[in-house]
């Protein structure tokens, strides 16, 4: 019997039969994905292996976009191995430079069914800038996705119905985007708050693309993938979450499955997730572990003005 999505009365938000300790190979049991492509960005580490190895392991084709050609190539053996999948391949991507992500997309032949932006940086120590000028956590993050995904439009038009998953983060509630200083040049430099910042543009990107291309067939939704120790925390400190509220690699990506691949979420878009699940619209920051999606976060006026601003610093 094939499961539905539910509306929560309460919060008017979407709920599937997952939650926070679901496994991506949970979330996708029965799903079979061939014919279709997936492409994952930072798919050398962490949730971003649990992602390209589970989209694999349904029968999707799935191209690992890494800075770092030879460690991804490792990867995509490796999940050749486990799935059987001989359609693993690797691409060099490098978000902080955008020539690369030019080079990228000019080299895409074909359609793209899921692109899930999955790499990221966090709370760099310092103020780093590009040679461009711009904040390097909002160019990673987000600049260097929107790049991606602007480019690969016709590639996801073309794949006759497409999804995008933005991996966000509760650390967007921390703050929103502030359009008049986005590389720090007149605010004291505050490492989560640029992360904050550039996780907040990522949902505001998913609300725009759904918004300017699901007459194309295409959906774009934000996640959140819960704590999950990786390289991501190497500034930090470590994880700071306590150890009951963490994640394995593969629950972890369960979220970003979910958003990319699941029928539970057919014509679905500009909304966030966490725990396999849509979140509540909150207007002031919830307790620890809480849950839920800034107003700012989802606010379509912002959404617009991000994206125009987004084309002229990529252009």
């Amino acid at each position: 019997m094939t499961a539905h999505p539910i509306i929560d009365t309460m919060t008017q938000t979407l709920q599937t039969p997952f939650g926070a300790t679901s496994t991506s190979e949970e979330v996708l049991a029965g799903v079979n994905l061939s014919g279709t492509r997936a492409l994952v960005t930072g798919a050398n580490s962490g949730i971003g292996i649990a992602t390209a190895r589970t989209l694999a392991g349904a029968g999707a084709a799935v191209v690992l976009a890494v800075r770092d050609v030879e460690a991804g190539k490792t990867v995509a053996a490796e999940i050749t191995q486990l799935t059987g999948n001989q359609d693993v391949t690797v691409g060099r991507l490098d978000l902080a430079d955008p020539s690369s992500v030019r080079t990228f997309t000019d080299a895409w032949d074909g359609p793209l069914h899921m692109l899930v932006n999955n790499a990221g940086i966090m709370a760099l120590p310092d103020l780093t800038r590009t040679p461009r000028g711009r904040e390097m956590q909002f160019q990673v993050n987000f600049l260097g996705h929107f790049a991606l995904t602007l480019g690969l439009h016709d590639a996801l038009a073309s794949a006759g119905g497409a999804r995008i998953v933005s991996l966000s983060s509760n650390a967007h509630l921390y703050s929103p985007v502030i359009f008049d200083d986005l590389d720090y040049r007149f605010r004291p430099y505050n490492p989560i708050g640029a992360y904050a910042e550039s996780k907040t543009a990522d949902v505001l990107l998913t609300v725009e693309a759904t918004r300017r291309w699901s007459g194309d067939g295409i959906l774009a939704n934000a996640v959140h993938p819960g704590a999950i120790e990786s390289n991501l925390q190497k500034h930090t400190g470590g994880m700071q979450t306590p150890p009951d509220r963490r994640k394995s690699p593969t629950q972890g990506a369960a979220t970003s499955v979910l958003v990319a691949a699941s029928p539970l979420l057919d014509g679905i878009g500009g909304r966030y997730f966490e725990d396999c699940n849509e979140a509540p619209v909150v207007d002031e920051r919830p307790a620890p572990f809480a849950g839920g999606v800034a107003r700012y976060a989802v606010d379509p006026e912002g959404a617009q003005r991000l994206w125009n601003i987004a084309t002229e610093l990529v252009s």
